[in-house]
C-alpha cells in the first residue's frame, strides 16, 4: 500500500483533479441540459425528483442544504414540478409552515425515465474500472469537498 502524499506532492495532484473535473463538468451539464429537451424536465427539476426518488419527502431547506443551493432556487424548481404535477405538497408533522414536498407517481416515472436513460449513458463508460476504483474516487472527491467547505466557512474561497 502507497503511504499518503506530502502537502505539495498532494497539492499538486488534486490540483490535476481539479483540472480533469472542469470539462466532465461542462459535458455532463451539456448532456443534461440536452435530455431536458427530451424529458421535459429542467435541470433542477430532474435533481429535486431524484433526491426525493432517494431519500424520500423533504422539506425545501433540507432539500437545498442537500444539495447546496439557495433555498428560493429550490422552492422554484419545486414550484415547476408541482406546476407539472410531479410532486405535492403535505403537511409536516414536525413543522407547521414548513410542508413536506413528496414525489407523485407522475413525478417518479418522469424521473426513472430519465436516469433509465442515464444509467444507459453512464454503463458504457469503458476502462474496465473496478469497484475499488470507484470508491477511491469517492473518498477523494469527498475529502476535496469537505476542504472546500472548511475553506469557505473559514471565509478563505
Amino acid at each position: 500500500m502507497s503511504s499518503p502524499l506530502p502537502p505539495g506532492a498532494l497539492a499538486d495532484r488534486l490540483a490535476e483533479v481539479y483540472v480533469a473535473l472542469g470539462p466532465v463538468y461542462r459535458r455532463v451539464s451539456r448532456i443534461v441540459e440536452h435530455d431536458e429537451a427530451v424529458s421535459g424536465l429542467s435541470v433542477g427539476v430532474r435533481n429535486v425528483l431524484d433526491q426525493l426518488r432517494r431519500d424520500g419527502e423533504r422539506t425545501v431547506p433540507q432539500l437545498a442544504r442537500s444539495q447546496d443551493l439557495s433555498r428560493q432556487f429550490v422552492q422554484r424548481m419545486v414550484h415547476e414540478a408541482r406546476r407539472a404535477g410531479q410532486v405535492e405538497l403535505v403537511d409536516n408533522p414536525s413543522h407547521r409552515r414548513s410542508h413536506l414536498v413528496r414525489i407523485t407517481p407522475q413525478g417518479h416515472e418522469a424521473i426513472t425515465a430519465v436516469t433509465d436513460r442515464e444509467q444507459a449513458l453512464l454503463g458504457s463508460v469503458g476502462g474496465n474500472l473496478t469497484a475499488q476504483e470507484l470508491t477511491a474516487t469517492l473518498r477523494v472527491l469527498h475529502h476535496m469537498d469537505e476542504a472546500l467547505i472548511r475553506i469557505e466557512a473559514e471565509g478563505r474561497g
